[in-house]
Formats: C-alpha cells, structure tokens, sequence
C-alpha cells in the first residue's frame, strides 16, 4: 500500500507539472487577445489541455533531436547529421574537449523550432528528474501521468524517449565541413567536423559569470578600491563574439537560442615577436675579442661554460663515443652562435663597418658587411680573394681555446691532437658557410 500511495503522489506532482508549464504558456496567448474574441479564446484553451497538447507534442517531438554537435553551427542550411556525445572519455586529461565538461555538460536541440516548446517541456523536473530522464528510464509515473491509456501511455513515453536517439544512418552536407581522409588502396573516410554547441555553452556562461556576475563586479571594486574580497575575477583582453543565426538564432539550435547567438571567441594569435636592435660593433678591431660581442652573448656565454665544464669533468676518462659526440655537438652550437651573430649583422644597411665609429678589421668586414667592398676596388679584390675566412676562422679558434683555458683543462699532446682535430673540423665547416651565409 505504502508503495502505491508514493507512486501515485509521483503521478500526481509530475501532472501538476504539466497543468502548470501549459498554463504559464497558454495565459501569455490569452492576454493578447482583444476583448470579445471569444473563439479564439476557447481555442487556445481547447489546445492546452493536457491530453490536446501531449498527442500535439508527441507528433511534433520527431522533428527535433538532442545532440551536443550540431551541423547548422557551419552553416544554417545544411541538413547533415548532428551528434550526441559526450565526448571521448580516453582522450589526454590536458586536451580540452566536450569530455571535460563532466556535470557541466548542457546537451543542445535541433530541428523545426516551432517544435522547441517541446523540449522545454520534457527539461521540467520534478522531484530532481526531468520528464526527458523519466521517459528514457521508462518511469511508470510519467506513463500513468501521460495517459489513462496504458497504450497510448506507452506509445507518448517512447516518442518523447527517442529524443536523443540518433535517426537514420549519419550524412554530411554540401554546406558541411569534410575532409576526405584517404585509408589506403583507393578508400576513405569521409570526416565532418562538427562545432560543440555543450562545450560553447559551458564556455559562454563561464566567461559570462566571470565578467557580469555580482561576485565578480564586487571583486573588481574592491580592487579598484584597494580592499581584500574573497573571491577573485578574470579578465578576457580581446574578447571577439561570432554570431550564429542572425535575427533568428533559434533556427541553429535551443542553446544558441539562450545565447542569443552569441559564441565567445578567445585570442588565437601567434605571439609578437619584438627582437633586440641589432647594433653594429663599434670601436673594436674584432667582434671575437671585444667585451660586448660575441662572447657576451646569453647562449653563447651559456655554451661556453658548459663545454669548459664538460671538458673538465672527463679529462681523465678514455675517449669514447659518447665524450667525443659531445665535445663535437658543443662545439657545432658554438659555430651556430657565429653564423647567427652574422646573420643579424648583415640586416643592417650595407656599408656600416666603413662609417666612422667603427674600426673592424678588414676580414671581418669582408664576413659581416659584404657589400662594403662595391665601391672600393682593395676590399673587393680581398672580399673576392677568400683569405678573410681563415682570418676569421683563427680568431674564433683563438677566442674559444681562450675560454677554454683553465688549470683544469690544459691539453696534453694526444689531447691537444684531439681537440685540434674536433676544431678543425668544425673551422672547416665554418669556412665553408661563411660565404652561403
């Protein structure tokens, strides 16, 4: 008996539900009616009693469905498939996606908006279970409050259940995105990305709540008044708001609709790259010796110590690969540095290391301002000639074993051997760029 009784409160709240959303929706109607229009009074009433309005909703539930992607976001009028999903629960915990969005996850409506009256009615809750929850779970008080008619009870109880099942085969669109994915022998897969309606939502009241709540106003005055508040806020600097839908925002989906078609875009941009000027060497015979070149580069000053460091830690250990590929790689990064210090040089406008102020040697003028020598035929014959890049090779060599040397790293002759034999190779290399550069 106990049972029973609580069965049939059930069916009696959940109907007092219904009696009340279809009277908060017929009063609105009636209000605009002129005085004396008494038949289409009675009509409207007619059309909102309970058993009126359900067959009318059963009918109308097929032509929405519940879904979390939606097609019509690419494009208002493709007729594509939509997707319900709640995403992919395997995918990295750091990759953002509708499968984070855990209670968060709001699911959307598509199809003839004249219908959405529909869902709004399967999303009333009572006792903490909406009647869409209810249907799908086969509640037998929402059957009972549906119908006296145990079948036509049944038959309204799966029609509103099917509201996020999946209809037909999926289907992409001419106004969809594809991407034909090629799988091999001729084949592929026919890929339509699909805009997250769940995941925009979550998004949208999020950034809502962080820039128009009462909370978040309050924490930005008393900032502004130099007080403490318990909660924080955040600001989204060059917030952009893309438009779905126009005027009629309820033709894409329902939560569009709550947005008012309004979608939040965050700044994707690349970060804006500002380098340090680029000044010329002045008042040094050679960018390898003076104090604020080269050597005072943060990679280059970088490099060297830690190549000086390794050398002191294996100078009693055997050669072997690993020390030897080592020293090499240090050494290459090293010549890195020199061609990138050249590099920058040569952007700025030719003809820099004959001005006054600057007393560069000849070679390094031949390497780092090449077009110098156009109108001086002594500097074009030695540009041309080639014996500037062992000059600059020596003094590089001369610099590096220079930073090298400690008490800790004198070389002993097959050392000596060796480490001449890694330069070399590298001075080699160097030579060799210095005219590609």
């Amino acid at each position: 008996m106990a049972s029973t009784v609580t069965v049939m409160d059930d069916v009696a709240r959940i109907q007092r539900a219904i009696i009340d959303f279809l009277q908060d929706r017929l009063q609105p109607k009636l209000d605009k009616l002129k005085a004396g229009d008494d038949e289409a009074r009675q009509r409207l009433i007619d059309e909102h009693r309970p058993a009126a309005w359900l067959a009318d909703a059963v009918r109308r539930v097929g032509q929405i469905q519940l879904v979390s992607h939606a097609v019509k976001f690419t494009h208002p009028s493709a007729d594509g498939s939509s997707l319900a999903s709640r995403g992919n629960p395997a995918a990295p915990p750091l990759e953002l996606g509708t499968h984070t969005l855990g209670d968060d996850w709001a699911p959307d409506v598509v199809g003839n908006a004249a219908a959405l009256d529909v869902y709004k009615f399967l999303r009333l809750k009572v006792d903490g279970r909406t009647l869409l929850e209810r249907a799908e779970a086969g509640d037998p008080a929402l059957a009972a409050a549906l119908s006296d008619d145990p079948a036509q009870a049944g038959e309204w109880l799966s029609a509103f259940a099917g509201l996020g099942r999946s209809r037909g085969r999926p289907a992409s669109h001419k106004l969809a995105r594809q991407i034909y994915w090629p799988v091999g022998e001729g084949q592929y897969h026919l890929l339509a990305p699909l805009f997250s309606s769940s995941l925009a939502h979550a998004a949208y009241r999020r950034i809502n709540d962080d820039l128009f709540s009462d909370g978040a106003k309050a924490a930005r005055e008393a900032r502004r008044a130099g007080k403490h508040s318990e909660r924080g806020f955040r600001d989204y600097p060059r917030l952009a708001i893309q438009s779905f839908g126009g005027s009629k925002p309820q033709n894409i989906s329902q939560l569009n609709s709550e947005r008012r078609g309004e979608n939040y875009l965050l700044p994707s941009l690349p970060p804006v790259w500002k380098s340090a000027e680029v000044k010329p060497p002045l008042g040094c015979d050679t960018v390898f010796m003076a104090r604020r070149q080269f050597g005072a580069r943060p990679e280059v000053r970088r490099l060297a110590v830690v190549l000086r460091d390794f050398l002191v830690s294996v100078r009693n250990a055997p050669s072997n690969v690993r020390i030897r590929a080592t020293r090499e790689q240090l050494v290459a990064d090293l010549v890195d540095q020199v061609l990138q210090m050249a590099a920058e040089l040569r952007t700025l406008e030719p003809g820099w290391s004959v001005r006054e102020g600057c007393r560069l040697n000849l070679d390094e003028q031949c390497w780092l301002d090449p077009l110098h020598h156009r109108d001086d035929e002594a500097s074009q014959a030695h540009y041309l000639g080639g014996a500037w890049k062992d000059e600059v090779c020596r003094r590089f060599s001369a610099w590096l074993n220079g930073r090298l040397q400690t008490d800790k790293t004198g070389f002993g002759d097959d050392e000596a051997l060796e480490w001449r034999r890694v330069l070399d190779r590298e001075l080699n290399l160097l030579k060799e760029n210095l005219g590609d550069e």
